[in-house]
């Protein structure tokens, strides 16, 4: 693995936990990107299939919403482009016409196929051991818990 140079930043930036978080999901994202793009996804769009892919029975979308920690206007559009392109589905609940369920398609499972590809790219880009990813697993997720928490 090629020796990693850090980023020089301001002083004024050093001691913000809330830059280096920003810039840590920024970094992510991007090198997502060009990695989705060659399935024609984005990377919450990947989200969705990759929670979808993990369930045996449709999911209400809030649900989908609160897993993924994002909003309905947010999820809305996503998963209806989605829908165009054929790798979920839409329907009202049998039990609660008021509940829309999303499910993944035997395309959005096509597409999930190449998923394991991505996240063993992903993986070694980060530069850590399996042991180094689920510390920072755990840290980030008992930070953003704190976080939501502090926020209510």
């Amino acid at each position: 693995m090629p020796a990693r140079t850090p980023v020089a930043r301001d002083a004024a930036l050093e001691d913000l936990v809330c830059f280096d978080l920003y810039a840590a999901s920024r970094a992510m994202t991007a090198y997502y990107r060009p990695l989705l793009a060659e399935l024609d996804l984005t990377y919450p769009q990947y989200l969705v299939l990759v929670l979808l892919a993990a369930r045996e029975a449709p999911v209400p979308v809030g649900e989908v919403g609160r897993e993924l920690r994002l909003d309905h206007g947010t999820l809305t559009p996503l998963l209806r482009r989605l829908e165009a392109a054929g790798r979920v589905t839409r329907v009202r609940s049998r039990s609660d016409e008021r509940v829309v369920e999303v499910a993944i398609t035997e395309e959005g499972r096509d597409v999930h196929g190449h998923f394991a590809e991505i996240q063993c790219r992903v993986t070694e880009a980060l530069g850590t051991d399996a042991a180094g990813l689920v510390d920072l697993q755990r840290s980030l997720r008992r930070l953003a818990d704190s976080v939501e928490v502090s926020a209510r």
